[in-house]
């Protein structure tokens, strides 16, 4: 014996209609709801892996800019340069270091050198900055003997850090 679905009648029939509709409706409402979520985050995800992006650019540049100017005479490390690509700004300052030996005589010769990325985030104006100091005798270095350890290098140490500044940029 086969078992018949009883018949509905036709108000029934529409009823039953009307709730497969409502339900497709709802279920689509659902997943396009939780789409426009979707594609939201993917965007913020998007935004920050720029903004990461830049930062990193920033700091690869800065270190670049420190390297370059490193290896300059001491009259020309003082200096700025414009980043186009970037919308920034290097500056570089020279000052000259006082440190002691252990017998506490004067090294000579020993300079630091800052190194600051400006830029624009939004409306805020930023700085990135490091420091190295600078082993860069006054006379010819083969005359004189070199230092020992790393003033011979050229480094004793760096040091890095990040802040907001209400300084304006300097074009070259």
């Amino acid at each position: 014996m086969k078992a018949c679905a009883p018949k509905l009648s036709r108000p029934q029939a529409a009823l039953a209609r009307g709730y497969i509709l409502f339900e497709v409706v709802l279920a689509m409402t659902i997943f396009s709801v939780a789409g426009l979520s979707l594609a939201k985050a993917l965007s913020k995800a998007i935004e920050g892996a720029g903004a990461l992006n830049r930062e990193n650019d920033i700091r690869v540049g800065l270190r670049s800019f420190l390297e370059e100017v490193r290896r300059k005479p001491l009259a020309e490390m003082a200096t700025s340069y414009e980043d186009t690509r970037l919308g920034l700004t290097y500056t570089s300052t020279i000052n000259e270091l006082s440190l002691k030996d252990r017998n506490g005589n004067p090294l000579s010769d020993l300079y630091t050198l800052r190194i600051a990325a400006t830029y624009d985030v939004g409306t805020e104006q930023r700085e990135e900055s490091a420091e190295v100091y600078v082993y860069k005798p006054a006379v010819n270095p083969v005359a004189q003997p070199q230092a020992a350890g790393a003033l011979a290098n050229g480094t004793t140490g760096t040091r890095t850090s990040g802040s907001a500044t209400s300084s304006s940029t300097k074009t070259k």
